[in-house]
């Protein structure tokens, strides 16, 4: 029978498409990594990778091996989880996804306490405002700041993100002050760029109904702090987390617009895949950002 510490070596070299990499991601070297998948392929007797000096390539046989050797493995994590949820004492590690200001911002000085309680586990955050595929990306889980459409996650609410519409007392004094959001059709607006953004369409509320204006500019990025330095050095408006801004506002580098049009709030939320199982790493983080952060995002 396979080693599952082989199937584990295989399964990290055809995610992440190497040996350095895959030895990494288990913390072992490179040569332990080439050594296990070398011998799973002579338990199992079928040659699973081609390599080259500069790519490794699953053969035909291995693409089918690798969902199995997935669906093995995270069973047998499932298994562990429930026994080690009896001692409230989770192993193992820990992959979280968020975005990249509040990953820095708020959850970054957090995860080290919450390590120092389950010392066990080893925390590895990945921050991107690129939106993040937590299954195809193997991550535990993900924080979001948007609308969830997403059925095939379990989701557990943080908070409120209240947003705003700013930009630089240089570019009002140049372009003009909308007055209306109808207003900003004239003007040059900050955009965020990620797949599946709306972005582009800035919503408003009036009498509790969501109505857009389809705005456009000259410049976009998938990195939320680039739209807040460019609207800082007066090249546009942005829409940004109030949170984000809420230095620059305090002291006049930038300057809230359409303050008497009221934005949707938009939910703070602790996300992971749906299962039979949660992991009681998963459930022990989330109960505890839950706890840490408490109403204090909802400004």
């Amino acid at each position: 029978m396979a080693s599952l510490k082989n199937m584990a070596a295989f399964v990290a070299v055809v995610e992440y498409k190497n040996f350095s990499q895959a030895g990494r991601e288990l913390r072992v070297s490179t040569a332990v990594v080439s050594a296990r998948v070398a011998k799973l392929e002579a338990e199992i007797g079928v040659r699973l990778l081609n390599r080259t000096t500069r790519h490794v390539v699953p053969t035909e046989e291995a693409l089918i091996y690798f969902e199995d050797c997935k669906r093995i493995i995270a069973q047998v994590d499932a298994a562990e989880a429930t026994l080690s949820s009896q001692e409230r004492q989770p192993v193992g590690s820990l992959k979280v996804t968020a975005p990249l200001v509040f990953g820095r911002r708020y959850l970054a000085p957090l995860l080290p306490v919450f390590q120092k309680q389950y010392p066990k586990v080893q925390i590895r955050l990945h921050l991107s405002d690129t939106l993040v595929d937590l299954i195809k990306d193997g991550m535990d889980m993900g924080i979001r700041i948007a609308d969830l459409p997403d059925s095939t996650m379990i989701a557990r609410k943080l908070g409120d993100s209240s947003r705003v519409i700013c930009a630089s007392p240089d570019y009002i004094k140049r372009a003009g002050l909308p007055q209306t959001p109808n207003d900003l059709l004239g003007h040059n607006c900050l955009l965020l760029r990620f797949p599946g953004s709306t972005q582009f369409q800035w919503s408003f509320l009036n009498e509790g109904k969501k109505y857009t204006v389809p705005v456009k500019g000259d410049l976009d990025s998938n990195n939320g702090d680039i739209l807040r330095d460019w609207a800082l050095t007066g090249r546009g408006i942005c829409l940004k987390s109030r949170w984000e801004v809420e230095k620059e506002l305090e002291n006049g580098e930038l300057v809230e617009i359409l303050k008497e049009f009221e934005l949707p709030l938009v939910s703070i939320s602790a996300i992971h895949p749906s299962g039979h199982i949660t992991p009681p790493k998963v459930r022990l983080l989330i109960d505890f950002l839950v706890k840490s952060f408490g109403a204090s995002l909802t400004n």
